[in-house]
């Protein structure tokens, strides 16, 4: 290849794409050093830069919409029950509105200011997309929406729906959602749409992404001759709360890997962002309740289930109850089939109870509901397989299903009053293992305190001695490990430092000497009057407790 071929290629990007001012090629996002490098020259774009070129690109773009717009006679009809607005050709007669069937009343459209810039064109016909959702309610027969929808097909048409394609580096903050500490993360998103209509159903329209955007274009008219256009209906800062938290959504799969566990929180920042309004094809199905799209793209069906599911949310208390309740009368079942007693099922399982609710009321303790009742949802049902292409003349499904794109993100910690990258570690074979021993150190205490005291003569040693203290620590043990084990991995993850050559190296915190001191005085409190008395009479029962478990009883 020739070097100029090179340079050429170098310089090819996607319209989204940040370029270098210096040679033209496209820069891509540094998450650690905070701004756009060239893949080609090597030059950085800061984010306030790119953020300035974006706008200059998009008032060259509104001029070039403006010119196109003078080649049609456009005409808008607007919805008189949901208030959708829609723009379609003068030639085109446009009767009752596709999203909820109500009239519509035609007039003239001049605003041009409201048309996106870019746009994803139809790869799919019409007729292509009745069969490949007539195909999905083949596959789907038993049920009630699919029955239904068959009927309709006729009325599935296509539409240009409004989205804000956003594109840039994010901040998040990222926590448990049952407690626990809050951790700083950075990333970048890359393919997150964001829909720009307030009626529709947010959730059956993400069920159809993603698109490819290799195949995105500058808007123009033309594109949109013989097709209805939607224009966007809602506000700017509920535009900006949909981008933040359709980031947040985007970045909670990644986030709950790195967390492991799937109950997180994330908070998203996007102030960051670059924010390019585009037109995405989709066909579009309403009727009495039922509502179905197709990705005009890629052919991906989604169906909103025609009724509320409901789910029921009960407070932890109760859970705690029911999952005692059931562990014992499943136990008390399985001893009653093998022929137990009476006496005995009921003397195991009363103390299997007790050991139980003590584990189930602290595993849920953490999971305070702010409300119970019943929770009223709709299933979205999409179609399986990959985005459909044209081999020839025919339109045949793939096998490769595709994915929304995700960085990964990088975590931060403020460290000695500075900013430093790190790498978070919850769980390990080495702190599972330490965990484990500390619960079983607790419960043979006594007992390990006795051979001490014996000289590790095992025939001397009487377990007898220690029943009281096995009655207690035994189902107090999985409780404390539960409730306070968790906790302490999720607030004090081990934590690697991550220097510039990408080496990390093991970072301990100091203690919180705040901290430290409020155990100490909490200890000493203990040996203060009044419950210094108590604090003798226990020490000198676990003392006895000790000497009968090192020698046995006294006879």
């Amino acid at each position: 290849m020739k070097t100029s071929d090179l340079k050429t290629e170098k310089k090819t990007g996607k319209l989204y794409d940040i370029h270098c001012p210096s040679c033209g090629a496209p820069a891509y996002y540094d998450i650690r050093k905070h701004f756009y490098n060239c893949s080609y020259c090597g030059n950085s774009v800061g984010i306030d830069k790119a953020k300035s070129e974006h706008k200059g690109f998009r008032e060259i773009s509104r001029k070039k919409i403006k010119e196109s717009a003078k080649q049609f006679d456009l005409k808008k009809a607007v919805c008189t029950g949901c208030g959708a607005q829609i723009v379609f050709d003068s030639g085109e007669a446009v009767a009752n509105c596709s999203f909820c069937g109500r009239s519509l009343v035609r007039s003239n459209f001049v605003k041009t200011d409201i048309i996106p810039e870019f746009i994803v064109p139809f790869d799919i016909t019409e007729e292509e997309a009745k069969d490949v959702l007539a195909g999905w309610c083949n596959e789907n027969r038993r049920k009630k929406e699919a029955r239904a929808i068959r009927k309709k097909l006729d009325d599935l048409k296509g539409f240009y729906l409004p989205y804000e394609l956003v594109r840039g580096p994010v901040k998040c903050s990222v926590f448990r959602i049952y407690g626990g500490s809050v951790y700083d993360c950075e990333g970048f998103v890359d393919r997150v749409f964001v829909n720009c209509s307030g009626k529709l159903d947010n959730r059956l329209l993400d069920a159809m992404e993603p698109y490819n955007l290799d195949e995105m274009r500058e808007f123009d008219f033309a594109y949109v001759a013989g097709h209805r256009v939607k224009t966007a209906d809602i506000s700017g800062d509920e535009l900006i709360r949909r981008i933040d938290l359709e980031v947040g959504e985007d970045y909670k799969p990644v986030i709950r890997k790195i967390m492991e566990t799937k109950a997180v929180g994330v908070k998203a920042d996007s102030d960051d962002v670059l924010r390019m309004p585009v037109l995405l094809p989709v066909y579009f199905l309403s009727f009495d309740g039922y509502m179905a799209a197709v990705n005009g793209q890629t052919g991906k069906v989604s169906v909103r289930a025609y009724k509320d599911s409901k789910y029921l949310i009960l407070p932890w208390w109760l859970k705690a109850i029911l999952a005692t309740v059931a562990g014992t009368a499943g136990v008390a079942l399985g001893m009653f089939i093998f022929g137990a007693e009476k006496d005995l099922i009921l003397g195991a399982t009363g103390c299997l109870a007790l050991v139980l609710v003590f584990v189930f009321f602290t595993a849920y303790i953490q999971q305070k509901e702010e409300s119970y009742g019943l929770e009223y949802y709709r299933k979205i049902f999409t179609s399986k397989g990959g985005a459909y292409i044209r081999e020839g003349s025919r339109l045949v499904q793939s096998k490769e299903e595709r994915v929304k794109p995700v960085t990964k993100p990088v975590f931060y910690m403020n460290i000695n009053g500075r900013k430093q990258e790190v790498e978070l570690k919850f769980t390990s074979v080495l702190r599972v293992i330490r965990a484990f021993a500390l619960m079983l150190g607790i419960v043979f205490l006594p007992v390990i305190l006795a051979l001490f005291i014996n000289g590790f003569n095992f025939s001397l040693l009487n377990l007898g001695g220690s029943a009281v203290w096995f009655c207690i620590a035994v189902p107090l043990a999985p409780v404390f490990m539960i409730k306070y084990g968790r906790m302490d991995i999720y607030d004090n993850p081990w934590i690697y430092l991550i220097g510039e050559n990408g080496k990390k190296k093991h970072y301990r915190p100091k203690r919180d000497s705040k901290e430290v001191q409020n155990n100490i005085e909490f200890i000493k409190e203990w040996f203060k009057p009044p419950l210094l008395w108590l604090t003798l009479v226990l020490l000198f029962l676990f003392g006895t407790m000790v000497y009968l478990t090192a020698f046995g009883f006294i006879e």
